[in-house]
């Protein structure tokens, strides 16, 4: 019997080479399918990652719905934030172009704890994730979101538990292949987000 070399970042990975056009624009649905199949590496991180999950997953079916509406129209992911432009609804609290914001952030702050996780050996995951927090999505927060991260913060797994449980196989270089080529995707969103103005958009 085979032993299983499949890490939780497989899908993701593999998603990833579909996310750009010929012409190099971010294509919605490919976009959502890469943050969907990293719905698995959230829930791996069990009740301490039961927040982000769930913004998670209502930010991607939100951008979903948005682009079921009109599949033609919306197959580049930027043009969602157009179109709310000039619909004038952009900064709308349930509009897509805040579901994407929040969806990247949310992004970013996985890509960076699991940087941590392989650049210092010697950090505990709460460590990790904390200091990712810090330099993500700790600014955009209110006092009510930073308390319940803390809170949630302590139920975190132990790191030699939480990586067996990410798959065998080669774990290392998958986490590795996933920050690398998931982070350029990630600050593209926010470049285009910061060129029309809407990138800043904070918690209530």
């Amino acid at each position: 019997m085979e032993s299983t070399t499949t890490t939780v970042f497989g899908p993701a990975l593999e998603t990833m080479k579909t996310v750009k056009s010929p012409d190099g624009e971010m294509l919605t649905k490919p976009f959502l399918n890469v943050c969907r199949n990293v719905l698995p590496v959230i829930e791996k991180f069990g009740a301490s990652m039961a927040i982000v999950k769930s913004d998670v997953g209502g930010n991607i079916a939100r951008l979903d719905a948005k682009y079921d509406t009109d599949p033609t129209a919306f197959n580049v992911l930027y043009e969602i934030v157009r179109k709310e432009i000039a619909a004038k609804t952009a900064r709308g609290s349930s509009s897509s172009t805040n579901g994407l914001l929040w969806l990247t952030r949310a992004m970013d702050f996985l890509v960076e704890l699991f940087r941590n996780l392989l650049a210092h050996a010697d950090w505990t995951m709460g460590q990790c994730a904390t200091a990712a927090y810090t330099c993500t999505l700790k600014e955009y927060h209110g006092w009510i979101a930073s308390t319940a991260f803390t809170v949630a913060m302590k139920l975190i797994p132990d790191r030699k538990k939480f990586l067996e449980l990410l798959g065998s196989g080669n774990l290392d270089e998958d986490m590795q292949s996933f920050v690398s080529n998931f982070s350029p995707l990630l600050a593209e969103n926010h470049a285009f987000l910061k060129s029309v103005g809407l990138d800043d958009m904070k918690a209530s």
